[in-house]
Parts: structure tokens; sequence; C-alpha cells
């Protein structure tokens, strides 16, 4: 398994907030994952047809955020292999986080298997937040990845909260 061209990257142009506008597009990304996979792989993972699975990887590959990772002749065909550009994908806040969102709460509410999934507001001061942000971040990258049959999500959030009415 080849691991993606980059290891992080940052959303910046508005071709790439628009393709992130899209939660079928958040979820090919995060079926992506580390991995390479064709185009009938993701459309039968994501319960999509292989046209609309076409139509958002396109868009996904014209803003940068996947690339074509190999291809290879099959029964009369060529074969195509699609990876993600960046191991991690960071963007600010506003319609793509939406869309990420969305997509997120799509895959929790399709998860038969009961997941986590856990809200609890706490009084932190700045340090202690920036000192929780870096822990978080660091748990999620060294997260390694591991062959098996099933593939999990990780959702890691610290944001300012509303002040309590």
């Amino acid at each position: 398994m080849e691991a993606p061209d980059a290891e992080e990257m940052t959303v910046s142009t508005p071709q790439q907030y628009r393709a992130l506008g899209n939660p079928v597009r958040h979820r090919l990304l995060f079926a992506l994952g580390r991995r390479s996979a064709t185009l009938s792989l993701l459309a039968a993972e994501l319960g999509i047809s292989k046209g609309s699975a076409s139509h958002h990887l396109k868009i996904l590959r014209e803003a940068g955020l996947v690339r074509l990772d190999s291809t290879r002749k099959v029964r009369g065909g060529t074969e195509q292999r699609f990876k993600r550009t960046a191991e991690r994908i960071h963007f600010d806040t506003g319609e793509s986080s939406r869309a990420a969102l969305a997509a997120v709460a799509g895959e929790i509410a399709a998860d038969e298997d009961d997941p986590l999934l856990m809200l609890r507001n706490v009084h932190l001061s700045e340090s202690q937040a920036q000192r929780l942000r870096e822990t978080l971040e660091e748990l999620v990258h060294d997260l390694p990845e591991e062959d098996g049959e099933s593939r999990y999500g990780v959702l890691v959030g610290l944001y300012r909260a509303g002040p309590h009415r």
C-alpha cells in the first residue's frame, strides 16, 4: 500500500472549497483513506453508481485533492486506481466544514454497530485548549494503519463553544 503524496495539505483555493461542498466527495475522500482504490470499488463501498463516483472523482481530481495512482489493462479495458494527494486535509470552517460534518453524520448513521459519539463542553484555559489540541492531533496522527476487514473513522474536534444561555 503506497502512502499519499503528502502528509498534509490545507485547502486554499476556491476550486478546492467548491469540491468539498458535497458530502459524497467527502465520503470518497474517507473511503480512499491511506490506500488507492478503483472506481468500481469506491462506487460499491459508497453505494452509488459508477457514473456518480466518476463525476465526483473528476471534481476532486481537478481540485488537486485526488490523483490517478495507476492504471492497468484488464479484460479489454483499463482499470484506474485513485488516491488522495495528502493523508490529512485541513480546511477552515464554513461550507466545507458543514459538508464534512454532514458526510461524517451519514457514516455514523449508517453504522449498525453502535458507534461511539460523545459531546462534552468543558471550561478550559487557552493553554489547556492548546495542549488538548496538540495531544489529540498527535494521537490521531500516530494511529498505525493495519490491514483488516473493518475500517473505522475517527472524528476529533475541539472548538470554542458559544455562551451558555
